[in-house]
């Protein structure tokens, strides 16, 4: 299995940190920002579920830039043979 060494920005993980502290963000929002946070420092990669919510966060109109920034930043860090 190939490994992907992307790990979050500093930039998105405090927008992760904002989007969980912050009691109006979707749980969509926190989910991502979860991830995206759980992959700041390590190796960890994202997994097919994550993916796939991610994947539908930025094929929809209805989540905001900061939502699709998280998605994107999640997306970027999966398994590189999914």
């Amino acid at each position: 299995m190939a490994s992907n060494n992307k790990q979050t920005s500093s930039k998105v993980a405090s927008l992760a940190s904002q989007t969980l502290l912050d009691k109006n963000s979707s749980h969509v929002a926190k989910q991502l920002a979860g991830a995206a946070l759980a992959q700041t420092g390590n190796g960890k990669q994202t997994g097919s579920k994550m993916e796939d919510l991610a994947s539908k966060v930025l094929q929809s109109d209805k989540y905001s830039g900061d939502t699709k920034t998280l998605a994107g930043s999640v997306l970027s860090q999966s398994n590189k043979q999914r």
